[in-house]
């Protein structure tokens, strides 16, 4: 077969998603950064609350691009699962491309039907806090994160 049909993440979907982080963000008392990506890694929507550190541009658009190209949450482990140290970490982000991929928790892809439409990334809390945003973002458009 040649050609192949596929689901994308819509504009209205990214800002569902977003309205969610933005709303959970402000129930924590924290003031994040969220990027959402298409399956390809391109920015659809960005957003820093006011407060928000300007780091968390970069970081949260690298945990969305990551998420989607890996089609898992971010972590740091490699890409067969296994633990990464620190070391290992580093030159996975230096071969991948530093805006390409981390090991910082916060981005998870958004899965519909086992396909990867997309990728979210949150930073400004601490890890944990990131991705419960980013999971329950996903959730509130009724795509999955794992």
């Amino acid at each position: 077969m040649f050609v192949a049909e596929s689901k994308r993440l819509t504009h209205q979907g990214a800002k569902m998603i977003m309205a969610t982080a933005l709303e959970l963000a402000g129930q924590a008392k924290i003031a994040i950064c969220c990027a959402i990506v298409d399956a390809g890694g391109h920015v659809i929507l960005i957003e820093r609350m006011d407060g928000g550190r300007f780091h968390t541009v970069h970081s949260c658009t690298t945990k969305a691009v990551c998420a989607a190209s890996n089609r898992r949450p971010t972590t740091a482990k490699g890409a067969a699962g296994q633990d990464l140290d620190v070391a290992h970490a580093i030159g996975l982000a230096l071969a991948a491309g530093p805006e390409r991929w981390t090991a910082m928790e916060g981005g998870v892809p958004v899965l519909v039907d086992r396909e990867c439409i997309g990728g979210v990334g949150v930073s400004g809390g601490d890890w944990e806090t990131d991705l419960r945003i980013a999971r329950t973002a996903v959730e509130s458009i009724g795509a999955k994160w794992e």
